[in-house]
C-alpha cells in the first residue's frame, strides 16, 4: 500500500486471490499464499560490521517477524517490477511463481542465502 490507498490495495489482493483460484486448482488461495511465503523467506542475511578499519559482511539469522516482512517486501517488489501487466496479474504470478520455487522473489533469497555462505568465515564477528 502506497499512499494511504487500502481500498485500492485490497482490490488489488482480492483480485490477485481471484486469478490464484482460477489458475491453482488443488488449493485455496489462501494456502498457496501461505507456501508461496514459506518458500520465500530468508533464513540467513548479511550484515555490515566494521572491525578495526575493515568491513566485514556478517552473517546472521533472521527473526520470524523479519523473514515474513522481508519475503512479502520481495514479492510485492518483484511484482512491480513486472512492467506492462496490471499490478493483479504480476501479484497473481509473483505468488503462484514462489509458491512452486521459482520466480523474482525466491531467486533473490537465493542470493542472500548465498552471500551469507560465501561470508561464513566471518561468522565470529557476530555479537
Amino acid at each position: 500500500m502506497k499512499g494511504g490507498n487500502r481500498s485500492i490495495a485490497h482490490g488489488i489482493v482480492y483480485t490477485a486471490f481471484d486469478i490464484i483460484a482460477e489458475k491453482q486448482t488443488g488449493a485455496t488461495p489462501l494456502e498457496v499464499l501461505v507456501r508461496a511465503v514459506d518458500n520465500a523467506k530468508p533464513r540467513l542475511e548479511v550484515k555490515s560490521r566494521r572491525v578495526g578499519g575493515a568491513t566485514y559482511q556478517v552473517p546472521l539469522e533472521v527473526s520470524t517477524e523479519r523473514q515474513l516482512a522481508l519475503a512479502l517486501r520481495w514479492m510485492v517488489d518483484s511484482a512491480k517490477a513486472r512492467k506492462g501487466t496490471p499490478m493483479r496479474d504480476a501479484l497473481a504470478t509473483e505468488i503462484i511463481e514462489a509458491y512452486g520455487g521459482q520466480g523474482n522473489c525466491i531467486r533473490k533469497r537465493d542470493e542472500t542465502h548465498r552471500m551469507a555462505q560465501a561470508n561464513k568465515a566471518f561468522a565470529h564477528f557476530r555479537w
